[in-house]
């Protein structure tokens, strides 16, 4: 997966970045959001000597940013593209699809606005994603408009509500209360008809947000990129703004998101910057992405299992896989009761079954089980090299 990244990764022009894995507490609670679950309630977080809080990271492009402010990296010419891979840490409950330690790769886009940049790097994700062996994922897309507009919908948001929020889950009441924006990313079923009906940020965005949008989805239709608009696609994290996407894949149950994605323009002003840093990025659950590739890869099949019956048969079997494994067939051989074998050859898929006793070696000939059929035939070793192709 690693090396298909850094593939691309290279293609785009993009150079990687070694972020600390520890950072101080305060990076996360102003970057990520304080009202958020990740902030709340995930991270790892502990005292230093000295007292300072620190955090192992639960995501890194608050990190990136941070490293691009203390290192003046807009001081170089161009949008600064780098990319990252590693573990981070958040204190979850562990399922399929979610480790308390997980790894991401992903890459920031720093230094520029265009609504291209967002397309490009979406593109680039896409490429990642099928260079790895990915396939039947769908791309999600949404905006979640900027200061200017957000606020309002955010206010209409909260009033909607009031009258719904006691039918739904503990988490959604009280983010109703804290933050609005956050019921729409709840993962609860039975909330999901409630959420429906709540208004979509879409529909309040101002001019620039819409224009903004309008002109990434076209450039995705240029690059014959398909994706589903959802407008109640909002993320988990505080800092975006504008696009967000998600891509998904259904070999993961309830987990099927593989990465999430978005802009973050005003990101570093709230980490202390008095220097613009727009930028878009992603982070693909690394883990995830190797359990949906390997959902949808078939195993390949064995050829031939040979069936040893006795020690002498096994040194003459052992000499016959051999020669047949340097024809580029694979075989497996073992010794034992021909029923247990004919068994494991089943389970473990195989073409064919080879049996070979003393009176197989005596005869040179040889039965071969086709296993699928059941049929069975007497065969040289010859014959059987050609049954095998």
């Amino acid at each position: 997966m690693e090396e298909a990244a850094r593939a691309v990764f290279r293609t785009y022009n993009y150079h990687e970045i070694r972020t600390p894995i520890l950072e101080e507490t305060q990076l996360f609670a102003r970057g990520v959001g304080e009202e958020t679950d990740i902030v709340t309630k995930e991270m790892y977080t502990f005292e230093d000597r000295d007292g300072t809080s620190l955090t192992l990271r639960p995501e890194n492009t608050a990190s990136v940013i941070r490293a691009y402010m203390e290192h003046r990296l807009d001081q170089r010419p161009g949008v600064q593209k780098l990319f990252y891979m590693g573990p981070m840490f958040r204190r979850e409950r562990p399922q399929k699809g979610r480790y308390r330690q997980f790894y991401q790769i992903g890459a920031e886009a720093v230094g520029s606005e265009s609504p291209m940049v967002d397309a490009e790097v979406i593109a680039m994700v896409i490429e990642i994603l099928k260079r790895a062996g990915l396939s039947g994922f769908q791309l999600l897309l949404n905006s979640v408009g900027d200061p200017n507009c957000r606020p309002q919908y955010i206010e209409r948001l909260r009033q909607e509500l009031k009258a719904v929020a006691p039918q739904m889950c503990g988490d959604c009441q009280r983010r109703a209360e804290t933050n609005p924006l956050r019921v729409l990313d709840c993962k609860v079923e039975a909330d999901q008809p409630i959420i429906a009906k709540l208004p979509t940020i879409v529909d309040h965005l101002c001019g620039p947000c819409s224009e903004h949008f309008q002109v990434v989805k076209q450039h995705l239709c240029d690059l014959e990129i398909e994706y589903e608009a959802r407008p109640r696609l909002v993320r988990g994290l505080d800092y975006y703004r504008r696009t967000t996407f998600e891509v998904v894949h259904g070999g993961l149950g309830a987990q099927n998101s593989v990465l999430g994605g978005g802009r973050y323009d005003g990101l570093a002003e709230s980490l202390g910057s008095k220097v613009a840093a727009p930028g878009i990025g992603f982070s693909i659950g690394e883990d995830r992405l190797v359990m949906s590739v390997e959902e949808g890869q078939v195993a390949p099949a064995l050829d031939l299992f040979i069936a040893a019956l006795g020690g002498p048969a096994l040194r003459h079997a052992a000499l016959m896989a051999r020669d047949l494994r340097k024809s580029g067939h694979s075989v497996e051989l073992t010794e034992g009761k021909l029923k247990r074998i004919i068994e494991l050859a089943n389970k473990q898929g195989a073409r064919f079954t080879l049996i070979v006793g003393d009176n197989e070696m005596a005869a040179g000939r040889y039965a071969l089980k086709n296993m699928a059929t059941g049929e069975q035939r007497d065969l040289t070793l010859d014959e059987i090299a050609a049954a095998l192709n």
